[in-house]
C-alpha cells in the first residue's frame, strides 16, 4: 500500500494540502510508492508570505551564523544518506550505485561547499576612486527566491538552487517536480533540524500548470530560478517578466562529443558510453551527438556498440545494475518513437532500439550511426539512453558540427593535441567543455549554459550572482559644502 505523505513544507512544518490525490510511481515497477494531495495556488501564497516574513532576519544574520546552519545541514544530510538514496531510487528509478556514489555525496559536498562560501563574499576593494569620495561595495541578499526543479536529479537540483540562495541570505520557496518530491521534502525537514529559521525554506509540491505558474509569476518574489526543458523555461521567464523579476534558467542540451583523429580511441569509446547513459540518458549534459573523425569512425561505432551490449539493464535497487528505467512509460514511448523514426531520416540503429522484456519503463542502450544533420534524433533533445554518431572531415568541420545546435550547455573534445584541445575549448559554444572526459562536475566550478540552454550559473561562487544585489556606497571625505561638480548644475552666487 502506498504511504501517504504531506506534499508541502511551509513555515517550518509539514502541511497537508487540499489538491487532488497524486501517486508517486516507481518507474521500475509501475507501482505506487507514495501518495499525497497536490498543493494549490493558495498554498503558494502562504509559502511566499512565510518566506517574505522570514527574509529580513535571515538576511540580517551574520555570514558565520548562516554558515553554521549549512554546515550542520551537510552533516545531517550525510547521516541520512541511506534515506536519501532509498527515496531517490524509488521515485526516479535511477540505479542505486548512481544515487549512492554520485547524487547523494555530490549533494552533501555542495551543501558543505556553500557553508564555507557563505563567509567569503567578494567585491571590489574599498578605495577613493574619485579622489574625494570613498567607494565601497555591499553584496546584499536579493530577497525571496522562487525555484522550480526537475525530476531527473531531484535532490541535486534542490541543493543547487536552494543552498546558494540560503548562503546568500535569501528565503526560498521551491516547487519540486510533482512526480519526485520526496528528497526535497526530506532536505527541508533536515534544514529545520539544522537550525534554519521557520519560513526560510519552503516546499510546495503541485502541478506545473497551477503551482509552477503561480510561483513563477508571483508578485512577492524577487528572483525566479528554473531547471528543466527549454520550452517550459521560456514560459517561466515570461511569467516572471510580468513583474520584472530576475530569472536564472538551466535548460535543455544536445551535447556534442567530438573525437579527433589523434584521440585515445578506447578512452573515447568508454567515455561516450558513460556520458550517454548516465542517469539512463536523462541528463541535459549527457553525450548525445558523437562527432567522430572519419579515420576512427568505424572503429568508434563498433567499440561503442560492443560496450553498450554489455550494459546490465534491470532492477535499480540491485548494485550490479548499470541502467535503470526511464522516468515513466510515457517518456519511454517518446524515446522509442524518436528512435523508430530515425531510419526514415537516414539513421542506422546499430544496437538497442527496443524495450527489454522487463516490467517498468525500461529501454535498451541505443546507438544510431550515420545520422543526418537535419534528423530529429540529431537536433532534438531525446533525454534517453541514445547516442547518435556522425563523421567529420577536418577540424573546421568538427567544430562547425559541434556548434550546429540551438543548445549550448556542455560539450567534450577528445584529442592528445594540446592545441586542438585549446581551440575546441575556445570555439565550442557551451557553458562547460570537457577535454578527454565527459560529465564530471565539482562544487567549486559553475554549471550553466548559453543559447537555448539558458543563462546564469548553479554551483560555485559564481552562483551567488543570482541571489545577491550589488550596492555601491559612495561617501564624501572632504567635508566641503560646495563641491566642485556643483558648478555643472548652477553657478556660485
Amino acid at each position: 500500500m502506498a504511504v501517504k505523505v504531506a506534499s508541502s513544507w511551509i513555515n517550518g512544518a509539514s502541511v497537508e494540502t487540499s489538491g487532488e490525490t497524486h501517486q508517486i510511481i516507481d518507474p521500475a515497477t509501475g507501482k505506487s510508492v507514495s501518495e499525497y494531495n497536490l498543493a494549490t495556488a493558495a498554498d503558494v501564497d502562504t509559502a511566499v508570505a512565510a518566506a517574505r516574513a522570514a527574509f529580513p532576519a535571515w538576511a540580517g544574520a551574520t555570514p558565520a551564523e548562516r554558515s553554521a546552519v549549512l554546515a550542520k545541514l551537510a552533516k545531517l544530510a550525510d547521516e541520512h544518506a541511506e534515506q536519501f538514496v532509498a527515496e531517490e531510487v524509488s521515485q526516479t528509478g535511477k540505479p542505486v550505485r548512481l544515487a549512492t556514489e554520485f547524487d547523494v555525496p555530490g549533494s552533501v559536498d555542495n551543501i558543505d561547499f556553500f557553508a564555507g562560501a557563505a563567509r567569503h563574499l567578494e567585491g571590489k576593494a574599498t578605495a577613493e576612486y574619485s579622489g574625494d569620495h570613498t567607494s565601497s561595495i555591499r553584496r546584499e541578499a536579493v530577497g525571496v527566491v522562487a525555484t522550480i526543479t526537475p525530476w531527473n536529479y531531484p535532490l541535486q537540483m534542490a541543493v543547487w538552487k536552494v543552498i546558494p540562495a540560503l548562503a546568500a541570505g535569501c528565503a526560498v520557496v521551491i516547487k519540486p517536480a510533482e512526480i519526485t518530491p520526496l528528497t526535497t521534502l526530506t532536505l527541508a525537514r533536515l534544514a529545520s533540524e539544522a537550525g534554519l529559521p521557520d519560513g526560510v525554506f519552503n516546499v510546495v509540491t503541485g502541478s506545473g500548470a497551477e503551482v509552477g505558474t503561480a510561483l513563477a509569476g508571483h508578485r512577492d518574489v524577487d528572483v525566479v530560478t528554473f531547471t528543466g526543458s527549454t520550452a517550459v523555461g521560456r514560459k517561466v521567464m515570461a511569467s516572471a517578466a510580468v513583474h520584472g523579476h530576475r530569472t536564472q534558467l538551466e535548460l535543455g542540451g544536445k551535447a556534442p562529443f567530438v573525437v579527433f583523429s589523434d584521440a585515445d580511441l578506447d578512452a573515447a569509446v568508454q567515455g561516450a558510453v558513460a556520458g550517454a547513459l548516465i542517469n539512463t540518458g536523462q541528463d541535459c549534459t549527457a553525450a548525445t551527438r558523437a562527432i567522430v573523425a572519419r579515420e576512427l569512425y568505424d572503429d568508434f561505432v563498433a567499440g561503442v556498440a560492443e560496450v553498450m551490449g554489455k550494459i546490465v539493464v534491470g532492477d535499480p535497487h540491485d548494485p550490479d545494475t548499470d541502467l535503470g528505467p526511464l522516468i515513466s512509460y510515457a517518456h519511454r514511448d517518446k524515446v522509442a518513437g524518436m528512435v523508430a523514426r530515425a531510419p526514415q531520416q537516414g539513421g542506422r540503429v546499430v544496437t538497442g532500439g527496443e524495450a527489454p522484456d522487463l516490467p517498468g519503463a525500461f529501454y535498451r542502450p541505443t546507438l544510431i550511426a550515420d545520422v543526418d544533420e537535419s534528423s530529429e534524433v540529431y537536433r532534438d533533445e531525446i533525454f534517453g539512453p541514445v547516442l547518435t554518431v556522425r563523421s567529420f572531415t577536418d577540424d573546421d568541420d568538427a567544430l562547425r558540427q559541434a556548434n550546429d545546435t540551438e543548445y549550448g550547455l556542455a560539450a567534450s573534445a577528445w584529442t592528445r593535441d594540446v592545441y586542438r584541445a585549446q581551440r575546441a575549448s575556445r570555439e565550442i559554444n557551451a557553458g562547460c567543455v570537457w577535454i578527454n572526459d565527459h560529465i564530471p562536475i565539482i562544487s567549486e566550478m559553475p554549471h550553466g549554459g548559453v543559447g537555448a540552454s539558458g543563462f546564469g550559473k548553479d554551483m560555485s561562487d559564481y552562483s551567488f550572482e543570482e541571489y545577491l544585489t550589488i550596492k555601491h556606497v559612495m561617501s564624501d571625505i572632504t567635508g566641503v559644502a560646495e563641491k566642485e561638480w556643483h558648478r555643472t548644475i548652477f553657478n556660485k552666487r
